[in-house]
């Protein structure tokens, strides 16, 4: 390049150097009596205004000014003097014939470890954007490196874009200062470019060999000792570092789980984990609030409704408030066919999808759908394993420092579920350590049934947290509340029964099960505690209790039909297939477990279905093992 200019002659051609500051060269890199490139960004009257990069700027003095200038012309410049605010003067150098020589900005990239200890003092960091908000004031770019996530405040004007051409995604370097923002740290930013080339190639290979470290799960014993999930171990680590990955990457995480009681002992716990993991990796202190969200879905697995409303708040919040599309997490449900239609919608946006569940899965239907999948039937066990078991250990793996908190919960879990597994007496063992004896847990489980009910579609998070006792000190608020809900809960069951008792067919079967059936859309109270589903457990329960025999409930109303079973081999993700293959036009769907489980089907084949479901239930083998009296061997 020739330019008018003075300097030394380079050694190569004979040219003066004048010196190119990169974007992010700050003040530190300006030497008295070199040349510098620089560019007029304001005239006024007593001179022009010059940018030398990004963060280095100065006048000129009208004085030692000669011609006429415009804005964007280049000036070549020497440091004049430093004043003691920091302002900078600059002299024009007389020029010959120069050549450029490009100066970068010798970086000893601080890393948001060192934040605290750094307030008020100008630092540099390297990461990747992971998120960008317009505010009313300032840009925000949320930025993580190897340590961890940091909102980065640029100012061009008030509620301009600052950096348009910095996008999600980018590698970036960034020059500013740490300082205290409404009890969160927040660099200020003095510069920001993009790296590009070689640079970002080193930056990624950097962020991505920290980021596999420090998504690696913590390596926790099992609170019990149990063969059966151990099988399971390895399915859990790979959700767990996935998990703790998008906590890094800083992606959002929507737990959608069933809206039951071992639903809840599965959701709540990995909530908690990842808020106080997300914690310790953001600055933001609003961070946890924001970038998780718990929802309880209604039924047995992913409905459209629920997509469709989760992919357009996460819509809403990319465009509002700039952050990446959410992890999805699935727990207690998500493992059929039923789920495909909700996980193909979000397919279409590349929202990566992970399940721990223990209903009967299809795996050939939802796994290439899924990111991961922990299902004890894809090892060769059974819903005996609960869903809440599981993300008990799910959240130590995530943040171990829970687990005191959490020694009651794959009790409480089982118990919600009915688990028979043999490894309940070990869960209750261990609750009963804590203070939770079986009466306790009983009315823990019952309580969640209830206020599950009546929060429909909220999560509830203070309240379910304050039941299960989880991030929550107050020990007798949480007795009061257990008890409270509890009784009202069992209450409101005795005036349901009391009027549903009466309306009860029964039947002896063939293979020597104890029939019940009951209408429950029009011989139980709608709308009101308990569900239809709940109404036809506790009426199970009852006979159960009174005949001592095997026993099938069937509580049906006019397209569905909610089944439970004691001592019988049902398999009620086998009848569905069957069903669903023999009655033409009955649209039959529906699954569950071996003895627990739902159907749908149209309204004017109800009769067709319930009597083809009766032959079925008749064929069942009689099976001691699957009695309530008789605790599940593994």
């Amino acid at each position: 390049m020739t330019r008018e200019s003075v300097g030394e002659p380079d050694a190569d051609d004979g040219d003066s150097v004048v010196y190119d500051l990169a974007a992010e060269c700050t003040t530190e890199d300006v030497e008295s009596g070199r040349p510098y490139l620089a560019e007029i960004n304001g005239i006024v009257d007593y001179g022009v205004f010059v940018d030398l990069s990004e963060s280095v700027s100065g006048l000129v003095h009208e004085s030692v000014l000669e011609g006429t200038y415009g804005v964007g012309d280049e000036l070549v410049v020497e440091l004049e003097s430093v004043r003691d605010n920091g302002d900078m003067a600059f002299e024009p150098a007389e020029v010959a014939e120069y050549s450029l020589e490009s100066v970068a900005h010798d970086y000893a990239l601080t890393g948001t470890n060192r934040l605290e200890a750094n307030i008020g003092e100008q630092i540099h960091l390297e990461g990747e954007i992971v998120q960008v908000k317009q505010t009313g004031g300032p840009t925000i770019f949320h930025i993580t490196d190897e340590y961890g996530v940091v909102p980065c405040a640029a100012f061009k004007e008030a509620g301009v874009r600052a950096y348009p051409s910095i996008e999600v995604g980018d590698v970036v370097r960034v020059t500013g200062t740490p300082e205290r923002r409404e009890g969160s740290v927040q660099i200020e930013v003095d510069g920001l470019s993009k790296l590009e080339d070689e640079a970002a190639e080193e930056a990624r290979e950097r962020l991505e060999a920290a980021l596999e470290s420090r998504a690696e799960p913590h390596d926790v014993e099992p609170l019990i000792d149990w063969p059966a999930f151990e099988k399971l171990r390895p399915n859990l680590k790979e959700v767990a570092t996935l998990l703790r990955r998008t906590v890094l990457e800083g992606r959002p995480i929507r737990v959608r789980h069933h809206a039951d009681g071992d639903g809840m002992c599965a959701a709540v716990p990995v909530q908690i984990a990842l808020q106080r993991f997300i914690a310790e990796v953001h600055e933001d202190e609003d961070a946890p609030r924001h970038l998780i969200k718990r929802l309880p879905a209604k039924a047995p697995f992913y409905e459209m409704e629920d997509a469709t409303r989760d992919l357009n708040f996460a819509l809403e919040d990319r465009e509002k408030h700039g952050q990446q599309l959410p992890l999805l997490l699935m727990l207690d449900n998500g493992s059929t066919a039923e789920d495909v239609p909700a996980y193909e919608t979000l397919a279409h946006y590349d929202m990566p999808i992970a399940v721990v569940d223990h209903h009967h899965p299809d795996p050939d239907a939802v796994e290439h759908l899924l990111d991961a999948h922990v299902n004890p039937y894809l090892h060769d066990e059974d819903y005996r394993i609960t869903t809440g078991m599981l993300c008990v250990e799910l959240a130590r793996m995530i943040y171990p420092d829970i687990t005191d908190e959490l020694r009651h919960v794959p009790a409480v879990a089982g118990l919600s579920d009915r688990s028979k597994a043999d490894a309940m007496d070990d869960y209750l063992e261990l609750a009963g350590e804590e203070g939770y004896d079986e009466n306790r847990l009983q009315d823990l489980s019952e309580a969640l049934d209830y206020a599950a009910f009546w929060l429909r579609y909220n999560s509830g998070d203070q309240l379910i947290q304050d039941l299960l006792q989880i991030d929550s000190d107050d020990e007798e608020r949480h007795r009061e509340l257990v008890e409270f809900f509890a009784d009202r809960a069992r209450d409101e069951v005795d005036v349901q029964l009391d009027a549903a008792m009466p309306h009860l067919e029964h039947e002896n079967l063939n293979n020597g099960a104890h029939l019940y059936r009951i209408d429950v859309e029009n011989y139980a109270h709608r709308f009101t505690y308990p569900a239809p589903g709940k109404t036809t457990g506790e009426i199970h329960d009852r006979k159960i209790e009174e005949t001592g025999d095997p026993v099938i409930t069937v509580g049906y109303g006019p397209d569905f039909a909610v089944l439970r079973s004691d001592g019988v081999r049902l398999d009620i993700p086998n009848m569905v297939t069957e069903l669903e293959e023999e009655i033409s036009g009955g649209g039959v769907s529906g699954g569950g477990h071996l003895v627990v489980g739902s159907i749908k089907f149209v309204k004017g084949k109800r009769e067709e279905v319930i009597d083809a479901l009766v032959d079925k239930m008749e064929e069942a083998e009689i099976d001691e093992a699957l009695s309530s009296a008789a605790p599940i061997d593994d």
